[in-house]
């Protein structure tokens, strides 16, 4: 296996060069200088260091940049040049860049250093509610959950994920009682039309709504389901029974969109609202010792100075009831100390609706009183926005209701269909079928991680389909036009040839190969999936373009094939590993 020192990205070893250039020639006074290196469209990389430093020294920018020059004159890989009012163009030696490549090429982890080896990363995500129906809502916190954590544990971290599902509370107690009392409900999936209603949580769903109004409007129905609720909490065999049917089905469900989605979660990975249930009094009665809470009203909470209402009054965090029920806080203050104490974490990610933001500052803040939190311990709330409709706005069923997740990937699928047998009349019905079925599920997942988190975006099924611009089939449709190629080449040779001279395309190509493990180490800093996403189009793209500029299997030297053949293997090995990275299938044909 290749060192990671002989793979790490040409860009970090320009910057290591331009720096040590530049410490050659500033006062002793002046280091830990950025050297500012980015790309540029006039030479491979530049440099704004000298202009950024020639007001603070009093000096003339481009005599600077041109003593730079002449101390980067020492590096024979390395070409600058000074222009304008003092940027340094850099080029990198052709022959040095296909080394790189090379090493890169015959690297498994294709140069990817191990840089969150060490890390114990619990990462929540997903958390649907049982009896509920997965709807569009769970769709963001599902896909950048996996995103996150299949590209955190290529870097080497060991996550762990957990996926926080609601089966606990009032809610069951009233579910379960209206279900004792309509025996002639039927929910159980060999008691349903699962092809109709969508199998037993969909029937769940609908006897909970006819429930939620009972227990609005019949008073005696209230006090019944309370009391269910205490019976539940105080284990009583045959209400616990009923709520493990429920919770059974439920998970069944999940774990089918799941499977669906192609998303990693498994039912291992459910750390439910339950688990945490006999974990809760001890919570609060550690904080009681310690201080962390205060009696109000009869309830156990947390107040802090600068979070008020709009009355002025302090918004406290309330972690026990007054009438001794624990609420949400007290489930997640049990889950920070579980995941810190237990599972040893030294970073955690919730990957949770930004509207959600207050709630866990609260929460990780009296975890931070409380001494569970230490300044070793990072914990974030990954923050989403919202997905609307096609025109802009909150996504609903024509009826004003949430939209079902599994709705959502039946219209991308038909969608999907309509076009592939646009593009290929003539595949058969079970090509088809497998084809529309990779393209929909990439076209979904790449329209949410191509998108920044923390921003809403539209749901539109036609443009995510499309063969063209930046979607996932694009991306998917650009590695079968490599896999083709490759097939076509058969046993032809590819090899990196270090004293090729390259076209501008296969520069353009090569350096977007270059960048791989910097898009990562991107994603890993920002816990931002779409760093990544938008990495994979950019690399498509050069693709492309180098496809169209550099014939590979007409090459016009068995020397040029074979450097173009090793290119394009490079190509396709990195695009299907980042495309796996977001939980995306990279298909050989399509």
């Amino acid at each position: 296996m290749v060192e990671q020192q002989q793979v790490r990205s040409l860009t970090s070893q320009v910057e290591d060069a331009v720096t040590e250039a530049m410490r050659g020639v500033l006062p002793a006074d002046v280091t830990e200088v950025d050297p500012l290196i980015r790309r540029s469209e006039h030479a491979d990389l530049q440099s704004n260091a000298a202009l950024s430093l020639a007001k603070r020294l009093k000096r003339n920018p481009r005599e600077l940049a041109e003593e730079i020059r002449e101390r980067l004159a020492e590096v024979p890989w390395l070409t600058a040049e000074v222009s304008g009012p003092g940027f340094l163009n850099l080029t990198v030696d052709g022959g040095r860049l296909v080394e790189n490549l090379g090493a890169r090429a015959e690297d498994p982890r294709l140069g990817v250093p191990l840089t969150q080896s060490g890390q114990v990363i619990p990462v929540d995500y997903s958390a649907p509610n049982v009896a509920k129906e997965m709807h569009v809502g769970h769709l963001r916190s599902t896909l950048i959950g996996d995103a996150l954590a299949r590209v955190l544990g290529y870097l080497g971290a060991e996550v762990i994920r957990q996926n926080h599902v609601g089966d606990w509370g009032t809610q069951f107690g009233m579910l379960i009682q209206y279900i004792v009392e309509h025996p002639d409900q039927r929910w159980h999936n060999d008691e349903v039309d699962t092809d109709r209603t969508g199998g037993a949580v969909s029937a769940l769903d609908s006897l909970y709504r006819t429930a939620r109004r009972t227990f609005d409007e019949d008073p005696e129905f209230k006090v019944r389901a309370q009391q269910r609720v205490v019976e539940l909490q105080a284990g009583d065999e045959a209400t616990l029974a009923t709520w493990r049917e429920i919770v059974t089905e439920s998970e069944k469900a999940f774990q089918e969109v799941y499977a669906r989605l192609g998303v990693l979660l498994e039912l291992d990975d459910v750390a439910a609202e339950s688990f945490y249930n006999p974990r809760l009094q001890g919570v609060v009665d550690e904080l009681r010792e310690l201080g962390v809470v205060q009696e109000s009203e009869g309830a156990w909470c947390v107040f802090f100075d600068d979070l008020k209402g709009p009355d002025g009054t302090p918004s406290p965090l309330i972690v026990q009831k007054a009438d001794g029920g624990f609420g949400y806080a007290a489930t997640d203050l049990a889950a920070v100390r579980y995941r810190v104490q237990e599972l040893a974490a030294t970073r955690v990610l919730y990957v949770v609706d930004a509207r959600q933001a207050q709630h866990f500052d609260m929460v990780f803040r009296t975890a931070r009183r409380a001494g569970w939190l230490t300044d070793d311990i990072e914990v974030v709330h990954v923050q989403t926005g919202t997905i609307n409709g096609p025109d802009g706005r909150p996504f609903k069923t024509r009826a004003g209701g949430t939209v079902r997740l599994a709705d959502l990937l039946d219209e991308a699928l038909r969608q999907a269909e309509r076009v592939v047998r646009e593009k290929d009349p003539e595949l058969p019905d079970e090509e088809l079928r497998r084809v529309a079925h990779t393209a929909s599920i990439g076209a979904v997942k790449y329209a949410e991680l191509s998108t920044a988190r923390t921003k809403n975006y539209n749901f539109d099924v036609e443009q995510m389909v499309s063969f063209n611009g930046d979607t996932g089939v694009y991306l998917q449709y650009t590695h079968t036009r490599i896999a083709s190629i490759l097939r076509r080449a058969q046993d032809s040779p590819a090899a990196f040839d270090t004293s090729a001279e390259l076209e501008p395309a296969e520069r353009l190509l090569a350096w977007e190969l270059d960048s791989f493990a910097e898009a990562l180490d991107a994603v890993s800093g920002t816990l931002e999936p779409h760093r990544l996403a938008g990495y994979l189009y950019s690399l498509a793209r050069a693709y492309t373009s180098f496809y169209e500029a550099c014939p590979v299997l007409g090459a016009p030297t068995p020397e040029v094939r074979a450097n173009r053949l090793a290119l394009s293997s490079l190509a396709r090995t990195t695009l299907a590993t980042g495309l796996g990275l977001l939980g995306i299938t990279a298909p050989d044909r399509m």
